[in-house]
């Protein structure tokens, strides 16, 4: 496809060579290190990566416990599909789900003792895998690097839309 063209008019624009391979590059990578990271914490420790995240981020919360509706967005999920996986993560005993004491319309998802002390058990080797995987590959300055195009993409990815409408694209 041609790159000609342009935001005047004179047609669409297109990826250059060079900008359509490291958008290939970033797409695979977005998708083969994931289920990379996945296979590791199957094979050790029984979780899928998303359960993973979410037991990570509940780890970092005050009491270790956040809504449920706001877990949902940060794990980008929909709440359904949380509400199930929290179910299974229930059924192990390494969450539960409480009133929010605030607001009782919510509900919280709660890191129990028993799911703090898994995921302590289960990070040592997520960790090594990231380490290998993804930043024993990179610099110091390749990591710098890519963290501030990270920040500046999503910058973008989260703008109010449509001339400073308020309504931010949720990631």
């Amino acid at each position: 496809m041609s790159v000609s063209g342009g935001p005047n008019g004179s047609g669409p624009r297109w990826l250059s060579g060079e900008q359509l391979a490291a958008w290939r590059g970033f797409m695979k990578l977005l998708h083969t290190l994931p289920a990379a990271l996945e296979s590791q914490l199957q094979r050790d420790a029984k979780l899928s990566f998303i359960e993973y995240y979410v037991l990570a981020h509940l780890s970092d919360q005050p009491g270790r416990r956040m809504r449920m509706s706001e877990l949902a967005v940060l794990a980008d999920t929909e709440l359904s599909r949380l509400s199930h996986m929290i179910g299974r993560l229930e059924k192990r005993d390494l969450v539960r789900r409480e009133p929010d004491p605030r607001n009782g319309r919510y509900t919280q998802a709660i890191l129990t003792d028993t799911g703090f002390a898994y995921l302590a058990e289960a990070a040592p080797g997520h960790v090594d895998r990231v380490l290998d995987l993804f930043v024993d590959a990179l610099t110091p300055e390749e990591l710098r690097t890519l963290n501030r195009i990270t920040d500046k993409v999503l910058a973008r990815v989260e703008r109010p839309q449509d001339g400073g409408s308020g309504t931010a694209v949720v990631r």
